[in-house]
């Protein structure tokens, strides 16, 4: 099996998991104390649950999230990206160097990319979109969704 493949094996999960994924989804910075209470077993057991979903993968990171306007991003787009054929790992790997670029996301329909970029005002988004993205090789055309508000539902 392909590395890609191999790190998009399902992990079987049961209720008790998923208590713990929602408990740290709505807090990471949660003591594995309160997720044990929260979930109604003991610490350690919450302790080896967390490991072992830390360790197959399914938890990948704890981090927080900011406020786009509070953190000076003032100006934030979805650009959706059409790409050569088989350009998108090398892509991928570019897209993830570029600091504006928050998310990316390989789709399917009338693009194949799409991509949350934030940047501190209109001309800085300018920059990012003209300057970086539209010269990368293998975009072959690119549209921009002007973000007005933001909602998180996490």
């Amino acid at each position: 099996m392909a590395e890609a493949e191999q790190d998009q094996v399902e992990v079987p999960l049961d209720a008790v998991d998923r208590n713990i994924i929602a408990e740290l989804t709505r807090d990471g910075r949660m003591s594995v104390t309160q997720v044990a209470e929260n979930v109604h077993i003991s610490r350690a057991h919450a302790y080896t649950r967390i490991a072992r979903l830390t360790g197959e993968g399914v938890l990948t990171k704890f981090t927080a999230l900011v406020d786009p306007i509070k953190a000076g991003l003032k100006s934030s787009a979805y650009v959706t990206l059409k790409v050569q054929q088989h350009s998108w790992r090398e892509l991928r790997e570019q897209l993830r160097l570029i600091p504006e670029v928050h998310h990316i996301a390989l789709v399917g329909g009338d693009f194949d990319v799409i991509l949350l970029v934030r940047a501190v005002d209109n001309i800085h988004l300018r920059r990012v979109i003209f300057d970086q993205l539209q010269s990368m090789p293998g975009v072959l055309d690119t549209q921009t969704f002007l973000v007005f508000e933001d909602v998180d539902t996490r």
